[in-house]
């Protein structure tokens, strides 16, 4: 992973006048829970193994893997700040079911968009009723509990929640195994449409959202939205993206940002960083190289995330592994960039006797999420990130056989100490008082 500092940046003329009211006005602050500038924000990133329909009792798994997700979505709403917890917010990275429900969605098909038979990728573009009759409703299921918990959530569609993905017909992949390179020359580009399906669950017209006071924009029928909550002294404001989003959703998002000035913004969207802890797609997975309608995530970055200086965190899953970097936006503020994705994870299942596939434990996700807990109250806030699973009922930390477990096939090339650093660490927010004042009560 690459380490990316922020350059130093001049203190707005009334950050002295702050460090001079130093921990009076600190302690002013109220958090959501947890204490005085305390309160966690869960991230869920890329549960679609849990909700696989493959991997349930009914088609012969030997455990259904769903309670993993509903243990994860149970565990959060027991923490929820309305039940006596700290946590006060839930982004969702997406990727929250597997299959698809259709081949081609109606408007790329008018496009011209056409898919081809891949053998490389039979497993990734399935095409199942099982979408429907088990995957989504597992997903009500589980945001039901965060529902009824109170907390404001929102939900960034992954390529896996669109209803079609497809092999694009421009990149045939080749037939021998040999010349295979993992690019989209030789086993082709998947491509993405379609999220009626998402809309279902997800929409803004939902019963999730509809209604709610926090839920306070949406665009394509929820396909993004926004939301704001209250927490450790400040209003923020989080804006879930569509994968690579268009200039139209990205106008939308600064209208958004302009309803809501001065607010710390949060923006969770589900292909952002590669576990190198770049701005680059997964190369078979490209949607501006498919699409040029789509902005990758170099392009997201440049034309519109550092151009807003109330963005300080973006969050997002899709790349298997961890990673994180820090850039200064246009103004020389911090931007924190993170990557969390455990679709990987197979412990759970090794424990359950089931074989191996090719070398590596069936990928079921293992229930690990993130919890990230920020301190506004102290001198200069911070962030501490904690990977937690619930059905090991323990932290990334915790854990004694954590590295063992994952790290020989998602960073062998680390070490098991800078492993165990990827899924537990503490950022200082530097310039948060100089951009956002002190915390409310």
């Amino acid at each position: 992973m690459r380490a990316h500092e922020p350059q130093r940046h001049r203190k707005a003329p009334w950050a002295a006048l702050l460090a001079l009211a130093g921990l009076a006005l600190a302690c002013a602050s109220q958090g959501a829970g947890g204490g005085a500038g305390s309160f966690t924000i869960a991230v869920l990133p890329d549960t679609q193994n849990m909700l696989d329909y493959r991997h349930q009792t009914a088609a012969g798994f030997p455990f259904d893997a769903r309670q993993l997700f509903l243990g994860q979505m149970r565990y959060v709403a027991q923490h929820a700040v309305g039940r006596g917890g700290d946590i006060a917010f839930v982004a969702v990275v997406g990727d929250v079911w597997q299959h698809q429900s259709i081949d081609v969605d109606p408007e790329h098909a008018a496009r011209g968009f056409t898919s081809i038979p891949n053998p490389w990728f039979a497993m990734e573009v399935e095409v199942t009723p099982q979408t429907r009759s088990v995957e989504l409703p597992t997903a009500r299921d589980g945001y039901q509990e965060i529902a009824a918990s109170g907390l404001p959530f929102g939900v960034a569609p992954g390529n896996h929640d669109y209803d079609a993905m497809w092999s694009d017909s421009r990149w045939p992949p080749v037939a021998d195994p040999r010349q295979i390179d993992m690019t989209a020359k030789t086993v082709g580009m998947l491509h993405i449409g379609g999220l009626d399906n998402f809309r279902s669950v997800f929409g803004a017209q939902t019963p999730f959202f509809a209604g709610k006071p926090w839920y306070v924009a949406s665009h394509r029928g929820g396909a993004s939205s926004a939301q704001v909550f209250r927490a450790g002294g400040y209003q923020f404001l989080h804006i879930a993206l569509e994968m690579s989003p268009d200039d139209e959703v990205l106008a939308w998002a600064t209208s958004v940002i302009e309803a809501h000035p001065g607010l710390p913004t949060l923006v969770s969207t589900h292909d952002y960083l590669s576990a190198s802890g770049e701005r680059l797609p997964n190369p078979v997975i490209d949607m501006q190289a498919a699409d040029p309608t789509h902005n990758g995530a170099e392009a997201l970055w440049s034309k519109w995330i550092r151009r807003h200086d109330q963005i300080f965190l973006v969050l997002c899953g899709h790349q298997h592994g961890e990673a994180r970097r820090v850039d200064p936006n246009e103004n020389g503020h911090a931007v924190y960039q993170i990557l969390a994705d455990y679709q990987d994870r197979g412990q759970a299942a090794v424990d359950a006797g089931v074989p191996l596939l090719r070398g590596a434990p069936v990928p079921i996700g293992d229930g690990w999420l993130r919890l990230m807990t920020f301190d506004t109250a102290a001198a200069v806030p911070t962030l501490s990130v904690r990977t937690y699973s619930p059905h090991y009922r323990g932290t990334s930390d915790e854990r004694k056989d954590y590295a063992a477990w994952y790290r020989p096939h998602e960073a062998p090339k680390q070490s098991d100490e800078e492993f165990r650093r990827q899924d537990s660490f503490r950022i200082e927010l530097d310039d948060f008082r100089a951009r956002f004042g002190p915390p409310r009560g």
